[in-house]
């Protein structure tokens, strides 16, 4: 991917015309549409905030991921109650003026803005300085950002539609602002919601559009992380699925399934992928992913001096160690420490083993201060034996210990150079009957965050192909194959348990209503779903669920499954008429007069 990204402001309507030199009466880091680009690398600059933009503090450098995303789906549980649009988010009942919402509205629409600047650019490039053999690569720019248009697309759907399509409908419903310009002049800002149909449609086409443009190119060393055309196809599969279009969906994704050279990782390989190991970076799995360098130049992070090459999402889910006294009352977090596994997570991954207990360490030596290599209470070990038969026997979902990471039986550098224990999070030590586990995925595993400006070290997955698989299977269970549609939801199994993907295993389901490891939680949704389960344990922190959640419209049980949280009084209040869809932000309300009358149901 792209290194180093320019902020480039595509002021039209202020500079077209200019009879003065635009040097003097325009901002030093604007440029005028009647001159520039002039050049290939020109436009590539124009397109860089295309990408960058992803990084937003708003989006996936900090807000969208921790804060909303994880606590609206109860991936997490948060100590932090400090924060009114943080709490509304956890309990799913949210205001027209929540931060996390207007933040995720207007930074996805700026890379709208960016994608429809790139598409200006290369208009005009195109029309004025290019050479003939420029051609492909202005289309390979155009295409690029056709896919980012419809991938912010996509995400504003997700959360602003005011439904899904259906096979029996939806697309009559309020769907979006459609932006497919630059806005040439202040009314034209102004635009009342499309429906969801003309949505969509503006998705699906923008995908099509890319993948053709897009065609055979392969991005080899810096740009490896650019766009490709199975990116392009294995999303357009997706808004198929998403607009329940079966056919179209199994034909586009059976392509990226056999076609695109891409396979699951080995099990081996996942473990690790998700825990900033470079060289699992742009992987055979991996169909687009956020570039991210553990590079704030001692700033913080996204709002340092390079805002646009990291994010700092693991301030907000880091582990946490056992303390320097070796005690859990002392733990510390390698980074702010705000959240930590919901514990009716670990349960719907098939863990049984209950509870721990700790005791007097029989190996503690009196002479030495107590520390976290020498403390004074230790994990049962009956308990810890039990503990590691579930691994070894595979008794609960592999992916578990994927995605998090168990007190006292796994380890981080807290220091960046030592092993210590992970801990129950300082709060919880005298809570008894609390599992207490960190997350793993995409949290820092190997220092602490604080010391290292704070920034993350780990790319960010928006595509990959086990994803794929699971919308290949839902497509062909939509279209009645449900033998194919159970195969690719055992291969994805397969592989979290260390099977050969395309052989038959031990653990593969035997229908599309059998048993999952959420059955022994009592989840009386996904204990019987392989469909539903595998999504959500394949994909869990991954920022997916929400939508699938919404889509098939289970927020109800999800909430009464997971009670409620730290930051919320009493029970999860889901409420069926408004809960699935976010409110158009009170600030849209009031710059855009076109759109009055267009709140989401349920919201004033």
């Amino acid at each position: 991917m792209i290194k180093q990204l320019s902020l480039l402001l595509m002021g039209a309507v202020l500079l077209f015309g200019c009879r003065k030199d635009p040097a003097l009466v325009s901002p030093t880091d604007s440029y005028a549409t009647n001159v520039y680009p002039k050049t290939l690398s020109d436009l590539n600059s124009v397109l860089a905030p295309c990408y960058s933009n992803l990084r937003d503090p708003n989006l996936f450098g900090f807000n969208l991921s921790p804060k909303a995303l994880a606590n609206c789906t109860h991936t997490a549980n948060s100590s932090y109650g400090g924060d009114a649009s943080w709490n509304e988010m956890t309990n799913t009942n949210l205001t027209i003026t929540n931060q996390f919402v207007l933040g995720a509205w207007t930074s996805f629409y700026t890379g709208v803005k960016n994608c429809n600047a790139t598409l200006a650019a290369a208009d005009f490039y195109a029309a004025n300085y290019a050479r003939a053999e420029d051609k492909t690569a202005i289309d390979q720019v155009r295409g690029q950002a056709l896919f980012m248009r419809a991938y912010y697309y996509f995400n504003l759907a997700g959360y602003f539609n005011e439904a899904y399509i259906t096979t029996t409908g939806g697309g009559d419903k309020m769907g979006l602002p459609l932006f497919d310009k630059l806005p040439a002049s202040l009314d034209s800002t102004q635009k009342p919601r499309a429906t969801v149909r003309a949505t969509w449609d503006l998705i699906i086409n923008d995908l099509t559009q890319a993948a053709t443009l897009l065609k055979g190119k392969v991005w080899t060393g810096d740009e490896q992380g650019r766009v490709s055309e199975w990116a392009a196809k294995g999303l357009l599969g997706k808004a198929y699925v998403f607009t329940q279009d079966w056919a179209k969906a199994r034909t586009v994704l059976l392509d990226v399934i056999t076609n695109s050279g891409k396979t699951l990782m080995p099990y081996a390989k996942y473990r690790d992928a998700f825990i900033g190991i470079s060289a699992n970076e742009f992987n055979e799995e991996s169909l687009f992913e956020l570039n991210i360098d553990e590079d704030s130049k001692g700033n913080y992070g996204v709002y340092g001096n390079t805002p646009n090459a990291t994010a700092i999402t693991g301030l907000i889910w880091p582990p946490w160690a056992l303390g320097n006294d070796g005690t859990e009352g002392n733990a510390n977090p390698l980074g702010y420490g705000n959240e930590f596994l919901h514990d009716q997570n670990v349960l719907r991954f098939g863990y049984q083993a209950g509870t721990y207990t700790l005791v007097n360490n029989p190996a503690f030596d009196g002479s030495k201060p107590a520390g976290y290599t020498n403390p004074q209470k230790v994990i049962d070990p009956v308990y810890k034996a039990k503990a590691l038969l579930v691994r070894t026997a595979q008794t609960a979902d592999p992916r578990l210990y994927v995605n998090a990471l168990q007190p006292w039986l796994d380890s981080v550098k807290f220091d960046g150079k030592n092993w210590y224990p992970v801990s129950k999070p300082n709060f919880l030590a005298s809570t008894a009957g609390a599992y207490g586990w960190s997350f793993r995925k995409y949290a820092p595993n190997f220092n602490n965050i604080n010391n290292t400006g704070p920034a993350d070290a780990w790319n960010q997955y928006l595509l990959r192909l086990a994803d794929v698989y699971l919308l290949y299977a839902e497509a062909s269970k939509g279209a009645g194959d449900n033998t194919t549609a159970l195969e690719y939801l055992n291969k994805v199994k397969r592989r979290a348990y260390g099977y050969a993907i395309n052989s038959a295993s031990p653990v593969d389901y035997t229908s599309l209503t059998a048993t999952t490891s959420a059955a022994a939680a009592g989840d009386p949704v996904l204990g019987n779903n392989p469909l539903y389960y595998e999504r959500w344990a394949e994909l869990f922190n991954e920022g997916h669920w929400w939508f699938d959640l919404c889509r098939w419209r289970i927020g109800k049980s999800e909430a009464t499954f997971y009670g409620t949280a730290l930051n919320v009084n009493g029970p999860f209040q889901w409420n069926d008429a408004k809960s699935y869809t976010w409110p158009i932000p009170l600030n849209e309300l009031n710059s855009n007069g076109k759109i009055a009358g267009q709140q989401n149901p349920g919201y004033k």
